[in-house]
């Protein structure tokens, strides 16, 4: 009698799968993990007879996880969760299809969870919010693929060094600017290869990596898959890539701007759309640069929503620094046709390769929230036949927009045009704007109460 097939963390779709893998290789601990508002992967260990249980059942999981910003502060306003409620536990659902091996660890996976039926939990869970967009979409009979790229700085540090430096005067990965440096990428290949590794092992495979201007920054592209599964590969991606660099004692920030000496740091979201019969409904041979009616309508819903919903795509106070000319970040809710200086490029050719590249986007995105926004702002133009501007030539930089097009300045004020927008409660639900506006008008009040170091320059003496 034969054995019976090992399984990978790939090959598994079921809860019955799940359980034959982990009894398979009698795996003891089990990481599952949720994604917060900020991004943030929030997760613990359990063990097998638990896991199974939560396989079938769901499994409790305090709710401050959607009641705290990224330094584990408390938000002083309730909404969702807060101390009126008490802070109980929400209800999350283990999803098996997205078991994932760790080869970092020692004989352990990973699955994450959401709260799709966890009672009100699911209108601000972000994984939830994008598992409706996709809804909206087949309700149309669309659907959607993507992939994320991502810049991020490296650096010869720690997470204690960076905090007995303050994070200033830090040792960069490389020096100098060294874009698309074969140089560079030669002499460190060791890591560019074991990343590499590392993804492919993790099902979320890099098409393409190389350096990017500024001293120790690399780009990684991953590869393209369906909606859902493009966000959870771009949030593992971020939270392993830093793993494996600290295990090297390294660090990876994927801030938006680290520094105003350089470019910020982009997470640019390519999306490509199909019909039921899986083929490209942005692709039209008969038309200009072959851009379809739909894909039109497409970019015309994402660039008429843009300014109201670019706190879901710029969601830190840190995010409205790299949105400023000459430093390849958009600036206005911009489009054109292969130009990089536009908040939406559209990249032309042919059915399989026709699609729009979202580049407002930076690294510090929550990736589900930010296609939620990017797709589900496109399919409100498909659904309504709106009309685009005329695509940019040229320097998107220098052409002055209407003031509809402009984009808030700062967090606060992207959170308020989020609460004021009627589309954006028409897609995402007034619970979860009214709960993530909260959370950026916190996120902005944080802000504002730092004394900053070009304060101290600025006013210390001369004041």
């Amino acid at each position: 009698m034969s054995k019976a097939k090992i399984l990978k963390a790939s090959d598994v779709k079921s809860i019955d799968d799940a359980i034959k893998l982990v009894e398979q290789r009698n795996i003891t601990d089990i990481k599952i993990a949720a994604t917060d508002i900020d991004g943030i992967l929030r997760g613990k260990y359990i063990n097998k007879e638990k896991f199974i249980s939560a396989l079938h059942n769901g499994i409790g999981f305090c709710d401050v996880i959607f009641g705290w910003d990224s330094s584990d502060k408390l938000y002083e306003k309730d909404s969702i969760t807060g101390w009126k409620s008490a802070y109980p536990d929400a209800l999350g659902y283990i999803d098996p299809s997205t078991c994932t091996e760790l080869p970092l660890e020692n004989n352990s996976i990973l699955f994450l969870l959401d709260f799709e039926k966890g009672g009100k939990h699911k209108d601000v869970c972000p994984r939830s919010l994008l598992k409706r967009v996709i809804r909206y979409g087949k309700e149309m009979g669309i659907t959607f693929s993507a992939s994320a790229e991502f810049e991020f700085f490296m650096f010869n540090e720690t997470p204690q060094s960076v905090r007995a430096k303050n994070y200033e005067n830090l040792e960069n990965f490389t020096p100098g600017m060294f874009g698309y440096s074969l140089l560079r990428n030669s002499v460190h290949s060791d890591f560019y290869h074991d990343l590499r590794q590392l993804c492919d092992k993790m099902d979320m495979s890099i098409e393409g990596i190389h350096t990017e201007t500024g001293p120790g920054v690399i780009e990684a592209a991953l590869f393209y898959d369906e909606l859902l599964k493009a966000a959870d590969k771009a949030i593992l991606f971020k939270t392993f890539t830093k793993v494996f660099a600290q295990q090297k004692e390294l660090m990876a920030t994927f801030m938006a701007k680290y520094s105003n000496k350089y470019p910020g740091q982009s997470g640019h979201l390519h999306i490509s759309a199909y019909n039921e019969k899986k083929e490209s409904i942005f692709f039209d041979k008969d038309k200009t640069d072959n851009i379809s009616d739909a894909m039109r309508w497409f970019i015309a819903g994402q660039q008429k929503l843009m300014p109201e919903l670019l706190c879901m795509i710029a969601p830190t106070c840190n995010s409205f620094t790299r949105l400023v000319p000459g430093f390849w970040a958009p600036t206005q809710a911009t489009w054109g046709v292969d130009n990089r200086t536009c908040a939406l490029r559209a990249i032309t050719g042919n059915p399989k390769s026709q699609r729009v590249e979202y580049r407002v986007s930076a690294a510090d995105i929550n990736p589900y929230i930010a296609l939620s926004a990017a797709v589900g702002s496109g399919l409100w133009g498909i659904r309504h036949k709106i009309e685009p501007t005329k695509p940019i030539k040229g320097n998107a930089y220098e052409t002055n927009m209407s003031e509809n097009y402009h984009f808030p300045k700062t967090l606060d004020l992207a959170a308020q045009k989020l609460k004021n927008s009627k589309v954006a409660r028409e897609l995402f639900g007034d619970i979860f704007v009214n709960h993530y506006a909260m959370t950026r008008e916190w996120e902005a009040n944080e802000q504002q109460k730092a004394v900053t170091n070009w304060q101290l320059n600025r006013y210390f003496e001369i004041i």
